[in-house]
């Protein structure tokens, strides 16, 4: 792989201070990028504001640079990119690959999840969702790619999803539609994340080909989705679940947990050393293959 071919980034929603199961993203998704000689940058996908809390980005931000976890590049702010979601609907409306919903969450949730086109034969409106049509032919709509840690994976969009909805009934985009158009944007090639996006891939390859890119230019991006951190009553670290924030202060020992969670290997010397020593060893012994292969793994202290 040549150093600049490959391009990885961190895309944290601005929704709260960085735990350890965000720390566990941003770290295997940074490793892997320099491990690779790649780039690493960062993105902030602030474009639901009711679920994110001020001052959030700055803390995030500074917590990244306290671990030494330093991006390549400008930041991209998702809330910044407006003209360039608007540019992806008009070309899926003008494709006639779109349509207006009315169905609410409830509706859905009663159909299993699973949404059934209810209002396909609508024009899209100003005050209703906006969904993007899948294909009639089932077999079409089945989207499939290799994990790097969890292997094999595929889904069969119009069996297990339905009609993807890509500009939301109170207007904000849809984080699938924005996730595929800047991973575009910015020439991704790997996207280290969480497990709890696996189910969420197909339906952003999906979006990638609607917007004209080729087979070989969605299938050329690889992902590794990691197991989930989870409490000790096994739910996901997450701000809903009071995940605490990391601690500042205390990044050699961060970082090191984090190598150990994710079975790096690291030996019990290293949590003594400085925090780019540290880094400079996962670097040089990064080894995606000895991640789990799990949904989920306990955080420290959560056994």
């Amino acid at each position: 792989m040549k150093p600049s071919a490959y391009i990885g980034r961190f895309a944290p929603s601005p929704t709260g201070p960085l735990h350890f199961g965000s720390l566990v993203c941003a770290l295997a998704s940074y490793l892997d990028a320099r491990h690779h000689q790649g780039q690493w940058l960062v993105r902030i996908e602030d474009i639901d504001p009711p679920r994110e809390i001020p001052g959030s980005t700055a803390t995030i931000l500074k917590q990244l640079e306290s671990h030494g976890l330093l991006w390549d590049g400008d930041l991209l702010y998702q809330s910044q990119r407006s003209d360039a979601y608007n540019a992806a609907l008009a070309q899926l409306r003008n494709d006639g690959l779109t349509y207006s919903c009315d169905c609410n969450r409830q509706r859905v949730v009663e159909l299993g999840g699973i949404y059934d086109g209810h209002c396909r034969q609508r024009q899209v409106g100003s005050e209703s969702a906006t969904r993007l049509r899948l294909p009639e032919n089932g077999r079409d709509a089945i989207m499939a790619f290799n994990d790097l840690i969890m292997g094999d994976y595929q889904q069969n969009l119009c069996t297990e999803v339905g009609d993807i909805v890509v500009k939301r009934r109170d207007g904000l985009f849809s984080y699938q539609l924005a996730v595929a158009v800047d991973d575009h944007f910015q020439n991704i090639s790997h996207i280290i994340r969480g497990a709890d996006l696996l189910s969420s891939t197909p339906r952003q390859l999906y979006v990638q080909r609607c917007l004209g890119a080729s087979a070989d230019q969605v299938a050329a991006i690889q992902y590794g989705h990691l197991p989930l951190a989870v409490n000790a009553e096994g739910q996901k670290l997450s701000k809903q679940n009071h995940a605490p924030a990391l601690v500042p202060g205390d990044e050699s020992n961060n970082l090191w947990l984090a190598l150990d969670w994710l079975q790096q290997a690291p030996p019990i010397e290293l949590r003594r050393e400085d925090k780019q020593y540290i880094l400079n060893w996962a670097i040089a012994n990064w080894s995606m293959a000895s991640i789990p292969k799990t949904a989920e793994i306990p955080a420290p202290g959560a056994e």
